[in-house]
């Protein structure tokens, strides 16, 4: 938990220096309520920037836009042309065009219409999607103010932590894939008590002498909140009596809930100990066989593999990794074909075969592993008054969950600060545009103060580039209109080529004419 708390801490600490230098201009160091001087020229007309949203340019008569000056329907090839005309307009656009004059899509309302559109997330996949790069100042405004550099680096560093973080993470999910166990001691308590019999008892179990044994266990230095119950550390309880006192039938003790054998199952309640009631008056030598519940499963090698390996028992991937270490240490993989195993004699006394693929192995392991050997204590049930009050205790070792996989987790699912995170990255992207937009408005204020003549004559082309490409106009209907248009050397032939198609069309209707007359 102090992991995540950090992590989190260190991301919202940047971005709220990132969001303080933006707004506020401070930078990191300076005192509390210092800002930073200003220099250069103010960032931005004092006033809104201008206005205009005509959809017809200035000059432009209504013929100019008439359907007979309309393409036909182009074809495909055609479309991905002029897909890529527009976007080398696009391009010429931002290059050339003098910028901070407002246009159709710079119009203050259609930049509220994005802002409504980017904080409402009923909006779906129309909202348009943050990216790192946005936050980035462009190279003019770093240039006009100096102190800007300071906002990079914190930019900088947290990309760093964002990296940082996000291998971590990334760490964590590949830990969590596998089992992270801790060995622990599980002390195991054995006490017995003696019911002797009574002559004046009414019922029956009063008139007979009795012994009840019983077995309780705990985890010892147990970190956890909630303590794990006794039976959740074995898969089964046996208890083996003297075959001489109750016979070969009736001497084993299987604890099956209150009454025998116990054995886990899925509809198991777990306890913390567990009991047996049986008649006698004389000591009881018993025997306790205790099957540890391995998760994930563990068995017994054969001996010959266990020899061969040096592994008595453990999981089945354990096992496996342990087999392709040894084939690698002695070279028995084939060097042709990789997939085959060319078995030493170790290998053929325990798998019977020469040669074998490696996809095999898990298969015929089936046979060499057995379920592991229990744990096994000797206990003598006594009935001696004095011997009443002994407890025998027994420390085995048992695997728990490593609480650090629990703090894994928790750090995975977390959300806290994120959406604090979030609302600061969304002011720094805000701020970040606001600064954009000023320094596109004292462009313009500089351009035009330098040139006002020059500026203006800039931006009409540029608008009559783009509208022709919006109303996919052919021709140049600024030019067209003016009589100079026709007065050029092509005119004359032009006028020739006219009338020589209409000549020539005019033939031959009358030829056809003619030639349905004749027949």
């Amino acid at each position: 938990m102090a992991s995540e708390e950090t992590a989190g801490g260190a991301r919202k600490a940047t971005k709220s220096k990132l969001f303080e230098f933006l707004v506020h201009g401070v930078r990191p160091g300076m005192p509390s309520g210092a800002r930073m001087p200003h220099q250069g020229a103010p960032m931005g007309p004092p006033g809104p920037p201008y206005g205009g949203n005509s959809t017809v340019r200035p000059g432009l008569t209504n013929p100019a836009m008439e359907t007979n000056r309309k393409r036909p329907a182009p074809s495909q090839q055609q479309m991905q042309q002029q897909q890529q005309q527009q976007q080398q307009a696009v391009q010429n656009r931002n290059r050339k065009k003098p910028v901070g004059f407002p246009g159709a899509s710079e119009m203050p309302g259609r930049q509220m219409d994005m802002r409504e559109a980017q904080s409402d997330p009923t909006l779906g996949s129309n909202t348009k999607r943050r990216k790192m790069a946005d936050k980035i100042l462009p190279q003019r405004i770093r240039e006009l103010v100096p102190e800007s550099q300071a906002y990079m680096d914190l930019l900088a560093f947290e990309r760093k932590l964002d990296q940082t973080i996000m291998r971590k993470r990334v760490d964590i999910q590949e830990a969590l894939k596998r089992p992270m166990k801790q060995k622990r001691k599980l002390r195991i308590y054995i006490s017995n008590t003696f019911n002797p019999a009574k002559a004046d008892a009414e019922d029956s179990d009063g008139s007979i002498a009795s012994w009840e044994l019983r077995v309780e266990g705990k985890l010892l230095d147990d970190p956890g909140k909630v303590k794990r119950k006794f039976s959740s550390f074995f898969k089964s309880l046996v208890i083996e009596l003297d075959k001489d006192l109750y016979g070969p039938d009736n001497h084993l003790v299987e604890l099956l809930s209150s009454k025998a054998q116990w054995h886990r199952t899925p509809s198991t309640q777990e306890t913390d100990g567990f009991q047996v009631k049986r008649p006698g008056d004389v000591n009881v030598r018993c025997t306790l066989l205790l099957m540890l519940d391995y998760q994930p499963p563990q068995f017994k090698l054969d001996p010959r593999l266990a020899r061969l390996l040096g592994i008595h028992t453990q999981t089945r991937s354990c096992i496996i990794q342990a087999l392709w270490q040894y084939i690698k240490t002695n070279k028995l993989q084939d060097s042709h074909d990789k997939e085959y195993i060319n078995c030493d004699k170790y290998f053929q006394q325990i798998f019977d075969c020469p040669r074998l693929k490696f996809s095999e192995i898990p298969q015929r392991l089936t046979n060499l592993l057995l379920p592991p050997d229990p744990i096994v204590i000797n206990h003598i049930i006594s009935v001696d008054p004095n011997d009443q009050k002994k407890t025998a205790c027994y420390d085995i070792d048992v695997e728990v969950e490593d609480p650090l996989k629990a703090q894994m987790s928790n750090f995975l699912l977390s959300t806290a600060n994120q959406q604090e995170i979030a609302s600061l990255d969304n002011k720094i992207h805000e701020t970040i545009e606001s600064i954009n937009q000023l320094k596109i408005q004292r462009d313009f204020m500089l351009s035009f103060s330098r040139d006002p003549k020059g500026y203006i004559q800039d931006w009409l082309k540029s608008q009559s580039r783009d509208l022709k490409l919006m109303t996919d106009v052919v021709g140049n209907p600024e030019e067209e209109r003016r009589a100079e248009f026709y007065h050029q050397p092509w005119s004359q032939e032009a006028v020739s080529r006219y009338f020589y198609c209409k000549i020539q069309q005019r033939r031959q209707e009358l030829e056809q004419t003619l030639a349905m007359r004749n027949t």
